[in-house]
């Protein structure tokens, strides 16, 4: 079987864990890495021991045109330029979360990748979480019947450094429910299918960076917050954001309710120690109550900060790639997680609801 060539465009936190991933699956190759810091690439030199080719410009990676597939993972307000150029070798692009920072930008990008022949894929390694990915499986099942309500939990820890700090103001990143939240809010279309109509959103910075400043300058993204979004299918759904809570047992806790049950399951947070979750069902009339234990390889869970989910989401990216098929995370996907994490940051600002049309029209 060929191998599949990958480059990486942006070697930081997340180019490091899509590296390791990338490492643990058979019959592909890392050929290339990109960054302008050279102190990322001083640390995937340390942490990687094999010989990839270095650039300091995606340009001239692409001008060599070595390899199968380009992974994104440079910052959010770099996205749509890095994208720009990419889009002109034709190859598959797996591109980071979120797509880019703004609505306005997503669509731009939608209208350039219009009849790519290739692959986009939105990376939303939160769908491939070992215990979420089952979650919605029985949920799509219908064990708990008709789904009518999604809640979903993450208490975490804040902000990591990032170079520069570009990660510390919403005009690089937009804003905390498109940078962070935009996983959760990609899962509840995916559960719900359905799309969204209208968010309200309560949020503030109340604990986290409000002591710094770079260049004079206040950090200005939200450290918590509440969103409900409603769908057009009459399901509502809930977040609740709290990024000082990093002693946290579970990091992330997601229950849905049906007209004949209720689900649960939570991801173990990195400081507990825990390498398994469950899923936990409870019926109504019958009472009876079905607990499953979902476990994740060791080795997997060591490869990154997203319990296994990396590793996963990039087999299904190869499968798609060595199949030809669609990607199971589009565009659209991402732009409509962009979308709805704009619509809270503005909800926020203007204490109101906000309608998704006034966000994608």
């Amino acid at each position: 079987m060929k191998k599949i060539r990958y480059a990486i465009i942006g070697a930081g936190t997340m180019g490091l864990e899509h590296i390791q991933n990338i490492s643990l699956i058979k019959n592909t190759e890392i050929v290339a890495i990109v960054d302008t810091h050279k102190q990322s690439i001083r640390t995937i030199k340390k942490k990687i021991k094999k010989n990839f080719i270095y650039f300091n410009n995606h340009k001239d990676l692409i001008k060599k045109d070595i390899v199968d597939a380009y992974i994104i993972s440079t910052p959010n307000f770099t996205h749509l330029k890095i994208l720009k150029d990419v889009l002109k070798t034709k190859k598959h692009i797996l591109i980071e979360k979120p797509l880019t920072i703004n609505t306005k930008e997503c669509l731009k990008l939608k209208k350039l990748a219009k009849n790519y022949p290739s692959i986009i894929w939105t990376a939303m390694e939160y769908r491939y979480m070992p215990p979420v990915n089952k979650f919605i499986k029985k949920i799509h099942n219908r064990t708990i019947g008709n789904l009518k309500m999604l809640t979903i939990r993450e208490h975490r820890f804040p902000f990591l450094k990032k170079v520069k700090n570009w990660n510390r103001f919403a005009e690089n990143t937009g804003g905390t429910f498109v940078e962070k939240c935009c996983h959760f809010f990609d899962l509840m279309r995916l559960i719900i299918k359905s799309e969204p109509i209208s968010v309200y959103a309560s949020g503030g910075q109340d604990v986290n960076h409000i002591n710094e400043r770079y260049k004079n300058i206040k950090p200005d993204v939200i450290d918590n917050g509440f969103v409900v979004v409603n769908f057009k299918n009459g399901v509502r759904s809930f977040l609740d954001l709290c990024m000082f809570a990093e002693n946290s047992d579970m990091q992330e806790e997601l229950s849905a309710v049906g007209n004949k049950g209720k689900i649960e399951t939570s991801v173990p947070s990195s400081q507990s120690g825990k390498t398994s979750s469950f899923i936990r069902i409870g019926m109504r009339k019958s009472r009876k109550i079905i607990r499953e234990l979902i476990k994740v390889d060791k080795k997997i869970l060591k490869a990154g900060h997203h319990h296994g989910s990396t590793y996963y989401q990039h087999l299904a990216f190869l499968k798609a790639i060595r199949n030809n098929s669609k990607s199971e995370v589009s565009l659209n996907d991402g732009l409509i997680s962009v979308a709805i994490g704009e619509a809270a940051e503005k909800s926020i600002k203007q204490k109101r609801v906000i309608y998704m049309k006034e966000i994608l029209n």
